[in-house]
């Protein structure tokens, strides 16, 4: 007697989803004899057609179509399995705490979690977004073990003793406008085109973005602690603020980034992840995670793409959480890789 096999359900699934023999046979990399073949076997064990043939592909009869809803909830079931299977023989497991500048913690941080999500599904990152500062004080008493600060002109110089430090992709640094400002039209500006504007700068005791730098005068109309305000009343078209390139793809969609043309401009600053000298499985995954999305084609695209099915892990724990400290602006611009001696920076 014929009996459904995962592989039977995983071609009624295939053929249901495409419409088509054909396009089964191509996506799941079987020959349309193969294909047909376990279709009949599938149709012999609930002893009912499960596809009519048409002129151009295949439709579901009734018992297809309970067949095919049934077929997907188990192989998606089954995914979830292989899913938690592989994190039990996963190394990177356990909780990982990590700390982050806001604009970084906006853009580049979510999509390295994204990436370990995949691959290392026991994993747990607790996010404490802090400015540098902050960071390194949670360093130095242990409550991170990954801390992506910024470093170099105006701001502090931190102790890096006994810690290993990796410096991120180069970025530019540039101006947010909002999408109806006259000069959202272009892709690059220069220093006097925006010398009159108004600016909207970052508050508090963290370093801060101010207006351009190499601006004399510039006319500062507010002064706000949150990324969220400043952009808010940047899309309002009340202000212009300054924005590292790295984070032009996490502005509003009624804002732009754009470059400035500025001979002038001396802008060195990078930023950097510290660990231990000795770090964890986690640390270094979340590390290498980090450099993939801030490498040139990581800042276009997501480095992977989740399973289908799967939209969690299989228990339902939450992957990742969120702890805001204080607000900073800080940003990155040399790549390289280093393990800093006793002395301080």
């Amino acid at each position: 007697m014929a009996e459904l096999t995962i592989a039977g359900l995983r071609v009624v699934a295939e053929v249901a989803r495409r419409g088509s023999f054909t396009a089964a046979a191509e996506a799941l990399g079987y020959t349309q004899s193969a294909i047909s073949r376990q279709v009949a076997t599938a149709e012999a064990a609930v002893r009912s057609p499960i596809f009519e043939r048409r002129a151009r592909g295949v439709t579901l009869t009734p018992a297809g179509d309970v067949l095919a809803k049934h077929a997907r909830s188990v192989l998606s079931q089954l995914a979830a399995a292989e899913l938690e299977l592989a994190g039990l023989r996963d190394q990177v497991a356990g909780r990982l705490v990590v700390g982050a500048f806001p604009l970084a913690a906006a853009h580049w941080v979510p999509r390295a979690i994204a990436a370990l999500k995949e691959r290392h599904p026991a994993l747990e990152v607790d996010l404490r977004e802090a400015g540098s500062p902050q960071q390194m004080r949670w360093m130095q008493t242990r409550r991170i073990e990954v801390a992506l600060v910024a470093r170099g002109d105006g701001l502090p110089d931190y102790d890096f003793s006994e810690l290993t430090t990796e410096v991120l992709a180069p970025t530019a640094l540039g101006i947010a406008v909002a999408a109806t400002h006259p000069l959202a039209q272009r892709d690059e500006v220069a220093v006097a085109d925006i010398a009159g504007e108004p600016w909207v700068v970052g508050s508090g005791d963290e370093p801060q973005f101010l207006a351009w730098p190499t601006l004399s005068e510039p006319h500062v109309a507010f002064r706000v602690a949150s990324w969220q305000t400043r952009l808010g009343l940047v899309s309002a078209g009340l202000a212009l603020t300054v924005m590292p390139e790295s984070a032009a793809r996490s502005v509003p969609r009624d804002v732009r980034w754009l470059k400035v043309r500025d001979p002038a401009l001396r802008f060195d600053r990078e930023a950097v992840i510290v660990t231990r000298t000795e770090r964890s499985p986690a640390a270094e995954a979340f590390s290498r995670a980090l450099h993939e999305v801030t490498s040139p084609a990581g800042l276009g695209a997501l480095s992977t793409r989740g399973r289908p099915g799967v939209a969690r892990p299989p228990d339902g724990r939450r992957l990742w959480s969120v702890t805001t400290i204080g607000f900073s602006t800080e940003t990155d611009v040399r790549e390289d890789r280093r393990t800093v001696p006793d002395r301080r920076r």
